[in-house]
């Protein structure tokens, strides 16, 4: 029997809903089969945990005296953007540090940058921070240095353009040197592999036409609660899918966004990527509705069923050359070796699935004791014959 949001609200409200993991979900299909599933369960809950560059945290620390138009600013030396109304701004979780001496495109570690300034604001730290303006007979002041927490601060949202990918590469290096990448340090000759999603877990993945998921859908992000507010940077819906309709390749992605205020440095840490630059290692998860029998058909989906492209990062990547290295399982991939042309190579994942596991069980936790109810999207995301397919960049000489 069909369900609807509103539905499955009421129960969760009454103390009725039946709300399980993803892992648990598994079970219950291989026991009770597809339409005895369905009747039965009423959330699935998904989860990821990993480096999402798209991240950005947009604030406002309030008036200085005297005022001042902000034009420069830096938290912790690592620069903001200043570019909007006098103390609004923003700082990006790929920005490095003024004064990291690894700050060069060379195989250095960068220790510090935007993700780790998000994640010691999140933390309730002191941050230094730093001002400069040409100064307006309404806002005078040219500079300023103080400190400031989180709670100094008025306003103060984490902003993803695109998190949460739907599927992705799994990086090999076929050169003959070692290279830096943002999917970690790849070995020459194909000396390791990498990869970075919760497979099963990812909660694109277990709603692969975006039947669920839309504009408005309520999320666990960081340790709070964020919402869906539009597809992500770089969402593409059409491509090679499987049977149960999970594609071959990156497609989807959401743009998120949640209060900072609410979040847990647990959930929300700054990384480091050697010889690449920084990020922000970011927990999300998203539950998933059981509407109908297909709903329980696509959350059932196993690792065993889901395979990633194997993707040259030494040559193939950077260039944009079409390649074809094959496609591996996810339960594959997580076994710590898998066979590409004969060759056993170790893998790793940038995804911790500890990690997305434990988001899965506090999201379920959260909607049994109803501090976590479902939203209805208010528009549906650009979904498969839409259209909307990845372009790069076309490249036209100025004259």
């Amino acid at each position: 029997m069909a369900k609807t949001i509103a539905q499955i609200n009421a129960k969760i409200k009454k103390g009725q809903a039946v709300v399980v993991t993803k892992e648990e979900m598994l079970e219950i299909v291989k026991e009770k089969g597809i339409k005895k599933s369905a009747d039965y369960v009423d959330v699935v809950t998904t989860g990821t945990f990993g480096p999402m560059c798209s991240s950005m945290a947009i604030f406002n620390i309030g008036h200085s005296k005297p005022k001042m138009k902000i034009q420069k600013s830096w938290l912790n030396d690592v620069e903001c953007y200043s570019g909007l109304a006098a103390v609004d701004m923003l700082i990006g979780a790929a920005q490095l540090s003024d004064k990291d001496p690894a700050n060069s495109m060379g195989p250095g570690r960068f220790k510090y940058g935007g993700g780790h300034v998000i994640e010691d604001l999140v933390a309730g730290k002191d941050l230094r921070f730093k001002a400069e303006a040409y100064g307006t007979d309404c806002y005078p002041r040219k500079e300023l240095e103080t400190l400031i927490n989180i709670n100094d601060i008025n306003q103060a949202t984490l902003v993803n353009p695109r998190n949460c990918y739907q599927n992705y590469n799994v990086a090999v290096n076929l050169s003959n040197k070692a290279i830096h990448t943002y999917m970690g340090v790849l070995r020459p000759k194909m000396a390791n592999a990498s990869y970075c999603s919760a497979g099963q877990l990812s909660p694109l993945l277990n709603d692969p036409y975006f039947r669920t998921i839309g504009i408005g859908t309520r999320i666990f992000l960081g340790g709070g609660i964020g919402y869906v507010f539009w597809h992500g940077t770089q969402h593409s819906t059409d491509g090679k899918r499987t049977k149960g309709g999970v594609p071959y390749e990156p497609l989807g992605t959401l743009a998120v966004n949640g209060d900072l205020k609410q979040m847990s440095s647990e959930w929300v840490r700054g990384a480091s990527l050697k010889g690449y630059g920084v990020s922000l290692a970011l927990g999300m998860g998203i539950p998933i509705p059981i509407l109908d029998s297909e709903m329980v058909k696509f959350v059932a989906v196993k690792d065993q069923e889901i395979f990633a492209p194997i993707v040259d990062y030494s040559d193939a990547y950077p260039n944009r050359k079409a390649q074809n290295l094959g496609y591996v399982s996810y339960h594959d991939l997580k076994s710590g070796h898998i066979q590409i042309k004969g060759k056993q190579v170790p893998t790793a994942g940038l995804s911790s699935y500890y990690k997305a596991r434990q988001i899965c069980v506090l999201l379920k936790q959260k909607i049994i004791k109803g501090d976590f109810l479902l939203n209805e999207p208010v528009a549906k995301l650009p979904g498969e014959g839409s259209g909307m397919n990845f372009k790069q960049l076309k490249m036209r000489s100025i004259k």
